[in-house]
């Protein structure tokens, strides 16, 4: 038996997830450990030439909905291909376990409603093998991926399993009610699971337009529930929600709920335009609790949030006309060649565009922007379709139709809805400078057809270390702490977001000067054909999960080395 290292990766530049200053190392891994960083005289059983590269952790991602993707798949992207070695699934109080088989629809619907994933997809892909929380666990368990995967008890499953009917319409809930559903949530995590997570966001919503059964839970349910998360004496709280002239109660609330659980809890933080300085609010909230001993942190985007429309997409700006119906049935090609016919193009640009909520949110004509190839995500509002129309002096929806039928009719408009008030990023770097911030919010599996925000952390490394121009970067260092350490602690995950001895080899070896987001591309891979949008980043030489490459040059290895992650273990 070799007493070689298996794996040395040659002369890179490591940046270890500490953020400390980068040096020059070679890097050592034995069974999936880092064994020696520095000078590696002897050889290793592979070798990986770093010179003039980047060696840094794998990115860990806190937010992410794959609970039904890890069912039927085995490779984890768009987060796996865009340098992601450990994903933490059931945000957002959603997810597919604790379930009774007559309970089945329920969910799919929520998930569909709240994460816009397909239902046929859903149906077509979920196997149900399982009942309760541990079971899907150890179904789980049974399965590889191309990363470790990581799982949160979701409130809204907890609803319906418990109260059923009475759950989805959020009624109030018994006392009875209340005990079982804290006596899950301690099943789950004790159990394995890293968190419990819910909804309070109105937005948030079935696929019949029901308000999510945790809408609105009262504080009774949710204090039982954080009672028995701090009993376990793990996991975290993952909470996203409205707050608008509520803040006061709404954070009083959380608060509480954060000093009697004892345990971490997580808020989603965004600029809106509605409250377009309220994100300052709920720092300086954020921090004093800290100061007054609590362990909240802001979960942050490192760009807007944003809808991708375009006719291939799930949405455009003509999808509430009457012509438009006719065409939405058909396969892209089918629907292309009926759009090249200038008296089609005619009637469609010409026609109403729906609702006014539809009108509202796909003709933001002056916030919707050509998405560019490579993609930005802090255009100038100079360069919005609405602007540009006005210089040409012709209707935008005629100047979006046109830009749209580029590339054969796969062309992208670009809308941010969110961390984009100002028509730049300015809040996003102050919020990236807080110490009480978290970057997740990129809800990896999720938003199939509108969005690929997975690769938000990919887009950090480039355009908040190098490529920004519209104001002030980051240190690489820091940003590679935030996506690495930063996250894996946050989490209670202590072996890994490091290259140090002894940690786990989850790397990236990185082609910093090359390192670019491609412009997305739709795929039929889901179950039943089902349509997703998959963003790649060029410039990833290498991921490795365990010491073993599961991506080189964009290319899927095969190796499935990634395994469920129980908490407490």
């Amino acid at each position: 038996m070799s007493d070689k290292p298996d794996l040395i990766i040659r002369g890179g530049t490591v940046v270890d997830g500490s953020g400390e200053s980068m040096v020059e190392a070679d890097v050592a891994v034995t069974n999936g450990r880092i064994t020696a960083v520095g000078q590696v005289s002897e050889n290793g059983v592979e070798e990986i030439d770093a010179r003039d590269r980047l060696v840094t952790p794998g990115f860990v991602d806190v937010h992410t909905h794959y609970d039904a993707q890890v069912t039927w798949a085995n490779q984890i992207t768009p987060s796996s291909c865009n340098g992601v070695t450990t994903v933490l699934m059931g945000n957002c109080g959603v997810g597919f376990a604790p379930v009774r088989p007559d309970h089945h629809d329920m969910l799919i619907s929520l998930m569909e409603g709240v994460e816009d994933i397909p239902e046929v997809v859903m149906k077509a892909g979920l196997p149900w093998t399982w009942d309760s929380f541990p079971d899907y666990l150890d179904v789980l368990a049974g399965r590889q991926f191309d990363v470790d995967v990581a799982t949160q008890v979701p409130h809204a499953a907890l609803r319906i399993f418990v109260m059923g009917e009475r759950g989805a319409n959020r009624e109030e809930a018994t006392a009875e009610d209340r005990a079982e559903m804290a006596r899950l949530a301690a099943e789950g995590i004790q159990a394995g699971a890293f968190g419990f997570s819910t909804s309070r966001l109105l937005q948030h919503r079935t696929a019949e337009g029901k308000p999510i059964p945790s809408y609105g839970a009262g504080e009774a349910e949710l204090a039982e529930i954080a009672d028995a998360v701090g009993k376990v004496g793990r996991g975290w709280i993952q909470v996203v929600g409205d707050y608008g002239d509520a803040i006061d109660q709404e954070f009083g609330l959380l608060t509480r709920l954060a000093k009697r659980s004892g345990r971490p809890m997580t808020l989603t933080l965004l600029q809106k335009s509605t409250f377009p300085e309220q994100w300052r609010d709920q720092l300086a909230r954020i921090a004093a609790a800290n100061a007054e001993g609590l362990k909240i942190t802001g979960q942050i985007r490192g760009r807007p949030t944003s809808t991708l429309l375009g006719f291939e997409l799930s949405q455009n700006p003509f999808l509430g006309c009457a012509s438009w119906r006719d065409l939405a049935p058909l396969d892209i090609d089918a629907r292309v060649a009926i759009l090249r016919d200038p008296d089609f193009r005619t009637r469609l640009i010409t026609e109403p565009g729906g609702t006014l909520a539809q009108t509202n949110r796909l003709r933001d004509w002056d916030r919707i922007f050509p998405f560019g190839d490579p993609p930005q995500y802090e255009p100038d509002l100079e360069t919005s379709v609405g602007a540009e129309a006005r210089r040409r002096g012709i209707d935008p929806a005629e100047l979006a139709y046109d830009l749209m039928m580029e590339k054969d009719g796969r062309g992208i408009l670009y809308h941010p809805t969110t961390n984009y008030a100002d028509g730049d990023l300015a809040p996003v770097h102050e919020m990236l400078a807080h110490p009480n911030t978290l970057i997740g919010l990129g809800d990896g599996g999720a938003h199939v057809g509108i969005m690929c925000d997975a690769t938000d952390m990919a887009h950090t490394l480039t355009y908040w270390t190098r490529d920004r121009t519209r104001g002030p970067k980051h240190p690489i260092e820091e940003m590679v702490r935030r996506l690495t350490s930063a996250n894996a602690e946050a989490i209670g995950l202590e072996d890994r977001g490091r290259i140090a001895p002894g940690m786990r080899a989850d790397i990236n070896v990185v082609d910093y000067d090359a390192l670019q987001l491609q412009t997305p591309e739709v795929l039929y891979d889901l179950p039943e054909g089902g349509k997703r949008i998959l963003q790649r980043t060029k410039g990833f030489d290498a991921t490795m999960v365990a010491g073993v490459p599961v991506w080189r040059h964009g290319e899927a290895t095969g190796a499935l080395p990634g395994r469920l992650l129980r908490s407490g273990d």
